[in-house]
């Protein structure tokens, strides 16, 4: 398939993981991607090798918090337009409600939710101004919708972001603008090795996870499998969905 051909996107935190994985799809469809992530990532790396494999790539360093209307400018700049931004950048660190400091515990929702929402009016502003409609969409977690010790700063941003998803499908829903959020479970990720430990290897994990099967499909999910899901959303057979939070765990949060 060429669903993608003539689209231009960009992704933020491509470098690696969810973000690798969405690029590598909208490659394989024919799309030119910027690969937007922070100085010193992988990003360079992961655009030349989408490159030698036959895609349009190029990277911007970046950081979303400071830097969104650059990176938009920069992918309208290479490549002519923007149809599709994927706003998958994001952190994670354990933050005691209780005695982490505040500007630490905001740093999460800084990157997370305002992050996104700098990327998205950057973005929609060139789609308006196209005419011609686009794609919007947002990596959320399961975690939007879920309680965890540790992790009220990750879980409110990410809540933020399926909020902010359905505000904005309304809002430039006249612009012909479509947008979604994707909600991943647990996915093999750098993000899952946490002092040197794939935290997806260790016993608990084995025995609840897996053998017990909270996750129904007794497994994480690959990144290449979140990312068949936001290619989906990105492209031109997506025409009736807008506003939603695409469950993508299988079947972690159906569990009790």
């Amino acid at each position: 398939m060429n669903d993608l051909g003539g689209k231009v996107a960009l992704v933020t935190g491509a470098a690696r993981g969810i973000g690798r994985a969405v690029a590598e799809v909208f490659v394989r469809e024919g799309a030119a991607v910027m690969i937007a992530d922070l100085p010193g990532s992988d990003g360079a790396a992961t655009a030349a090798a989408l490159s030698r494999a036959g895609g349009q790539t190029a990277f911007v360093a970046a950081d979303v918090t400071q830097d969104a209307d650059g990176m938009v400018a920069a992918t309208v700049e290479r490549f002519g337009r923007l149809d599709i931004l994927v706003n998958n950048a994001g952190v994670f660190y354990p933050a005691d409600a209780l005695t982490t400091p505040f500007e630490r515990w905001l740093q999460a929702v800084d990157v997370i939710y305002y992050g996104a929402f700098h990327c998205s009016r950057a973005a929609a502003s060139v789609m308006v101004a196209q005419g011609q409609g686009g794609r919007i969409v947002n990596i959320s977690s399961v975690n939007a919708f879920l309680g965890a010790a540790q992790s009220s700063h990750y879980n409110t941003a990410k809540g933020a972001v399926d909020q902010l998803t359905r505000c904005l499908a309304v809002e430039w829903a006249p612009h012909g603008i479509l947008v979604n959020s994707v909600a991943p479970g647990f996915v093999e990720t750098p993000m899952a090795i946490v002092d040197g430990v794939n935290e997806h290897e260790t016993p608990d994990f084995q025995e609840f996870y897996v053998r017990r099967r909270r996750i129904p499909l007794a497994r994480p999910a690959q990144p290449a499998e979140i990312a068949e899901v936001v290619g989906f959303l990105a492209s031109p057979r997506c025409t009736y969905i807008t506003g939603q939070s695409i469950v993508v765990d299988g079947g972690l949060s159906i569990t009790f």
